[in-house]
């Protein structure tokens, strides 16, 4: 039996998705992020850069640039095509899972929530 790739985290999905456009800093990330979801993710700034880094290292994501704002450096994260390729694969996975459920409560009648 194969063992498949281990599926993205909801933060990380929102990580990836929201490099889709270009590279951003941590901030324009969470809010890219919080904006695709409706507010209803919210990612705190440990979390971010703890996935940032771990993403980083799985070749996911890579420094694109930096700059000082106000003082500070603000580095910009961009997608690498191995975070293409497994953004995509798991929206399809996604997408693939959902059908199922859906064309079940359409079967039986149950509208999903």
């Amino acid at each position: 039996m194969t063992r498949a790739k281990p599926s993205l985290t909801e933060p990380q999905y929102f990580i990836l998705a929201a490099l889709l456009d270009g590279p951003l800093h941590g901030y324009g990330i969470i809010k890219a992020a919080e904006r695709a979801t409706g507010g209803r993710l919210r990612i705190a700034v440990g979390t971010l850069y703890g996935a940032l880094e771990r993403m980083e290292r799985a070749g996911l994501v890579a420094d694109d640039h930096e700059e000082i704002v106000d003082g500070r450096a603000r580095r910009y994260y961009r997608l690498t095509e191995g975070g293409t390729e497994l953004l995509g694969q798991e929206a399809l996975r996604m997408q693939q899972a959902a059908a199922v459920v859906i064309g079940r409560t359409r079967d039986t009648g149950v509208a999903p929530a």
